[in-house]
């Protein structure tokens, strides 16, 4: 797992929920972000009541990261439709994003190991 937001202890159906959210979230910001950025969905967490899901992603370049933040959050209600279309759920969780901070950090700690 890309990040340590997940908890331990997830179920078999947390588990898939987590992955279809992942993708489907990887689906809409491939066809909804500018070409001023790269958003990349890392990884996607799952209530365990399945009511408030949370996607996490990384930007390119980083110093485009609070703007594809704010796009991100202006886009959640578009997100959640295109769930809806795409999926067949009962209930549609209530979505946040943020950025993978996990996954800044390890490329961070990459660059500095491949300058020494």
């Amino acid at each position: 797992m890309p990040n340590n937001q997940t908890s331990i202890m997830t179920t078999p159906r947390q588990d898939k929920m987590r992955a279809f959210l992942r993708s489907i979230a990887a689906d809409f910001f491939t066809r909804e972000a500018g070409k001023n950025s790269l958003i990349t969905v890392t990884d996607a967490t799952i209530s365990p009541d399945f009511k408030r899901g949370t996607i996490y992603f990384t930007c390119f370049p980083t110093s485009e990261e609070e703007k594809a933040l704010d796009f991100a959050r202006r886009k959640r209600t578009e997100l959640r439709e295109y769930i809806k279309n795409h999926a067949h759920l009962k209930n549609l969780p209530v979505l946040e994003v943020k950025i993978d901070e996990g996954e800044r950090n390890r490329q961070r700690i990459d660059e500095l190991g491949q300058q020494g």
